[in-house]
């Protein structure tokens, strides 16, 4: 085995630990507080009686999380040479910094799985999508059309929700995605949930900061909230996994690229762009929004460089793309808690260039 397949194989199996770690380490967060808890004064432990009882709700919620946890990675070494790995679970007091990040990630995959595939993620998903999908249907119009043969392009597509989207509506979609956070949940929502609103998660139990009533913490968002099988069928769907400037080679072969929260993913934006360039057909179009959180900018022993948009669009222009409809001030959220005291939300950019 080369030192790529190990370097492969040792990822894969730090993304199986974080998961199988998540219930350890969720559950150790809220023993601290319990445990903080028992050394205040007796007076101040009668005064936040209601808040003990809220603690031992989190530990429930997030049992149930853990158990979403497993189905989500069951059988998931089936995706990578059928090597099975045991994982150590989270009991002592080491807890490193990496796997704290990956915690992290996995807190937000169960965000992200609202996003996608819940009736909580609607709004979002119609801020972010909607414009996406609205603009692809004005250049392809269904009535005129063979939409089967309109090869369309996700990168960055997460949970897949925008490029399930795109197919249902008839159109030959592809989503990428390199995150195997994303790639384990994606898999496991299209291919294996069934049932509308069958399993549910409590996606903001890990966070107290900011919180109204003790019942915004708690609450939960049922998914999926459509059946990930309902496509058209002679639609094409599928999700390739791995590095998009490292799939995607091919020239001319792409009728469209949509990209959502994507283009900021890269150490180097320029290269996305030309990828982008070189595998649309001539004529083709790259329907875009997000912002510019360059993902790399403040990353330890990451390189990076962060242009503007005024910069971007000298690079789109440069590459020789036109640019055909730009909108900037496009109010985006991304997996927001709509019921936190603290809400972010950007301006975001959509723009529409094609390829001569």
């Amino acid at each position: 085995m080369g030192d790529a397949d190990a370097e492969e194989r040792e990822h894969f199996q730090r993304i199986v630990h974080a998961f199988k770690n998540y219930k350890g380490y969720a559950l150790k967060k809220v023993k601290e507080r319990e445990s903080y808890l028992k050394e205040l004064p007796p007076r101040h432990q009668s005064l936040l009686e209601s808040y003990k009882r809220h603690l031992e709700e989190q530990r429930t919620c997030i049992e149930h999380n853990a158990e979403i946890i497993k189905l989500i990675i069951k059988d998931v070494e089936c995706m990578f040479e059928n090597v099975k790995h045991d994982s150590a679970e989270v009991n002592g007091t080491q807890v490193s910094s990496a796997l704290i990040q990956d915690m992290e990630k996995v807190m937000t995959t169960l965000r992200q799985i609202v996003r996608d595939w819940s009736a909580s993620g609607e709004y979002e998903r119609s801020q972010c999508y909607g414009p996406i999908i609205s603009h692809i249907e004005h250049l392809f119009p269904r009535e005129s059309v063979c939409t089967q043969d309109i090869n369309i392009l996700v990168p960055g597509a997460g949970l897949g929700r925008l490029a399930y989207e795109l197919a249902k509506r008839g159109y030959s979609c592809q989503g990428n995605e390199f995150s195997l956070f994303m790639l384990f949940a994606s898999n496991f929502v299209l291919n294996k949930v069934r049932g509308l609103n069958s399993l549910r998660v409590y996606p903001w139990v890990h966070s107290g900061s900011n919180t109204l009533n003790n019942v915004d913490q708690l609450r939960a968002a049922t998914f999926p909230d459509v059946d990930p099988s309902d496509i058209p069928p002679q639609s094409q769907f599928t999700m390739a996994a791995g590095d998009f400037l490292e799939i995607y080679t091919d020239e001319a072969t792409w009728d469209c690229v949509a990209t959502c929260f994507f283009i900021d993913c890269a150490n180097n934006i320029v290269d996305f762009i030309e990828t982008i360039f070189k595998i649309l057909k001539p004529g083709g179009y790259w329907v875009n929004l997000g912002p510019l959180l360059y993902h790399f900018a403040d990353q330890p022993g990451e390189r990076s460089i962060e242009p503007s948009y005024e910069e971007v669009k000298n690079i789109l222009t440069g590459v020789g793309f036109k640019i055909t409809v730009e909108e900037t001030g496009m109010h985006t959220a991304y997996t927001q808690n709509v019921r936190s005291m603290l809400k972010y939300e950007y301006d975001s950019v959509f723009f529409v260039a094609m390829k001569p």
